[in-house]
């Protein structure tokens, strides 16, 4: 390409780039660069946050849309009591009173939805099956990170697959699996990554506790095992040598 570019050189009909054109032109492509930089760091922040704050949503959705529906609704609290059927047509409120006060029967599908990849995806005649499909798995994510004690991304990525075995079923007619069974095995895989979280929980609690002095954690003393401090040492405790000294003073002292 770089060869064919130098010989179609040779044969344009262009003109030498002045100075001052050329400066601009690099200004240009720094101000570019500038800003595709400043974007890739609000992508990395807003997942971040995204991450802490609705996991299941932002599995759900994406990060954007997700954000961009707790911002329409005003807080994750609040998008969570919102009904799927309102969830639906977030964002075009306006577009909804305007068919109303109208009598009219052309009401809005879908509002801040839309910019999800679901629609685009679905058909003409299955935009709005799928949007009512999407704004219900919304609202059952958004209520699981508001509610949860523990949020996790499980549950969103087990209801984006919900969705996509729905609009396979809308473009081949292949039955997705049930939704009882898929909660099921979304809540034993969010039972077994608590139960993970907790014990390198206890284990880094019981490591510091060590490192300060402390032996007790949770009112119970601590034990440590041989094995694991021969793996964290590289070799075995050592053991404590008798006072010989004061053993034989005690001795003595009992027989006077």
């Amino acid at each position: 390409k770089a060869e064919a570019i130098f010989e179609a050189s040779k044969s344009s009909m262009g003109m030498e780039i002045a100075l001052v054109d050329l400066i601009n032109i690099e200004m240009f492509a720094k101000r570019v660069i500038s800003l595709t930089e400043y974007k890739t760091e609000l992508a990395a922040y807003l997942h971040s946050k995204m991450d802490a704050v609705a996991p299941s949503l932002a599995a759900l959705i994406g990060d954007l849309v997700g954000a961009r529906l707790i911002s329409h609704a005003g807080s994750l609290t609040s998008l969570a009591k919102f009904p799927a059927s309102t969830v639906q047509i977030l964002g075009a409120e306006k577009a909804l009173f305007r068919a109303l006060k109208k009598r009219s029967t052309n009401t809005p599908k879908y509002g801040l939805l839309f910019n999800s990849s679901y629609i685009a995806r679905a058909d003409t005649g299955n935009k709005g099956r799928i949007s009512r499909f999407l704004a219900n798995k919304c609202s059952l994510a958004s209520r699981i990170d508001c509610f949860s004690e523990s949020p996790s991304s499980i549950f969103g990525e087990k209801l984006r697959q919900q969705v996509d075995d729905r609009l396979k079923y809308l473009l081949t007619g292949e039955l997705p699996p049930k939704n009882i069974d898929v909660m099921k095995e979304a809540v034993a895989e969010f039972q077994a990554n608590v139960k993970k979280i907790n014990k390198k929980k206890k284990k880094k609690d019981k490591k510091r506790k060590l490192e300060n002095g402390e032996t007790t954690v949770d009112g119970h003393e601590i034990t440590t095992n041989l094995n694991e401090t021969i793996e964290e040492n590289g070799e075995p405790p050592m053991k404590k040598k008798k006072n010989k000294k004061k053993k034989s003073k005690d001795i003595s002292m009992m027989e006077e």
